[in-house]
């Protein structure tokens, strides 16, 4: 029996999707483009946890006023290096996007400049902003919390979001140093995605709710932070999500830890997330930041592979390769239940369907 295994839809059609459905609900134009750009970012880099699977949620917050359809983040106050920003619960990216073209302004002058946020939404994917960074020759880094989903090692209660963290590095050519984790083990959007899929997760991942280790996704609780367990250093994870919050929640006066509500209750309450967005400029520093960058780069990428593996590969490499992979199959692989959700959204809003260059069968 023929049985379909995936879709392959071009990427600028799952923009012009992402942005029909959003002109569908009210959000402004230059909103929509926004959101857009990082749903299909995300999912063409291959972070499936932050694209279409996030689209629907942010379509229902927005028609019921729980995220703003437009308007403008506010500068509450700033230094020539440093601003406080108030999101006004505005759409995630369209936040973010504002505030690391702030950092990088103060940082054309100041060689630094970071930026803490109040009222924000979730954000997507962090390497986003990273990679607006890059774009101008800058590092950038992203920090931002998220909804309880993780517990403190040694304990049972989440407490602290995956709280993930980007840091992106000019090199030469296009080259660059892109890292984008969270403090978790992984996202928890990977085990959602598991469950709607069918799979299991690796043991590692994720805890029930009695602290325990498990591989069923219908059944997780919270995520392991980075590490794991004590024992394998799960503590070292801990640390990074306590941090990331100390530069997003505690440092802006927003929400933080055990304080934000959950991802199901942001669907009714506004979310009131905190984030960082931190730009240095290399030219305030040792001339050469790039060619160094892209040395490093380039010396890992060159070393002898263990048994088994055929290359070493560094932050943003995987990506790279999923990106090649889309191009050369014509756009992004959706499995069929990715599809169906799809469908549901375009039924929902009342617009076309997105538009299948290819069906896979087998």
């Amino acid at each position: 029996m023929t049985t379909v295994t995936g879709y392959i839809v071009p990427v600028e059609e799952f923009r012009d999707f992402v942005v029909r459905c959003s002109k569908s609900v009210g959000i402004a134009e230059d909103h929509a483009d926004s959101l857009a750009e990082m749903v299909v970012s995300a999912d063409y880099r291959g972070h499936y946890s932050h694209g279409l699977k996030n689209l629907e949620r942010y379509l229902i917050c927005v028609r019921k006023g729980i995220i703003s359809r437009s308007g403008k983040p506010e500068v509450v106050k700033q230094t020539a290096a440093t601003a406080l920003v108030d999101g006004h619960k505005l759409l995630g990216p369209v936040v973010g996007n504002f505030c690391m073209d702030l950092a990088m302004e103060k940082a054309k002058a100041a060689g630094v400049g970071i930026v803490s946020v109040r009222g924000s939404n979730h954000y997507g994917m962090a390497a986003l902003y990273g990679l607006r960074a890059l774009k101008h020759g800058m590092i950038g880094i992203a920090l931002t919390n998220t909804s309880p989903g993780m517990a403190p090692t040694r304990g049972k209660e989440n407490v602290l979001g995956t709280n993930p963290i980007c840091v992106a590095a000019p090199g030469t050519d296009g080259d660059s140093f892109l890292l984008d984790m969270a403090t978790s083990a992984v996202a928890y959007g990977k085990a959602i995605n598991a469950k709607r899929i069918g799979v299991t997760i690796p043991e590692g991942w994720a805890v029930d709710k009695d602290g325990q280790n498990i591989t069923d996704p219908n059944f997780v609780y919270g995520m392991l932070p980075l590490g794991g367990v004590e024992s394998t250093s799960g503590y070292k994870g801990y640390g990074l999500a306590m941090m990331v919050e100390i530069f997003c929640g505690i440092l802006s006066g927003s929400n933080y830890g055990h304080h934000i509500i959950s991802v199901s209750d942001q669907i009714n309450k506004e979310a009131n997330l905190g984030q960082c967005f931190i730009a240095i400029n290399p030219d305030a520093f040792e001339d050469g930041f790039s060619e160094r960058m892209s040395e490093l780069l380039n010396y890992c990428r060159a070393l002898e592979p263990v048994e088994g593996e055929n290359e070493v590969l560094v932050a943003g490499d995987p990506e790279r390769k999923h990106m090649e992979k889309c191009e050369k199959q014509g756009g992004i692989l959706y499995h069929p239940e990715q599809m169906k959700q799809a469908n549901s959204i375009a039924a929902s809003c009342n617009v076309e369907p997105m538009k299948v260059l290819k069906t896979l069968m087998k």
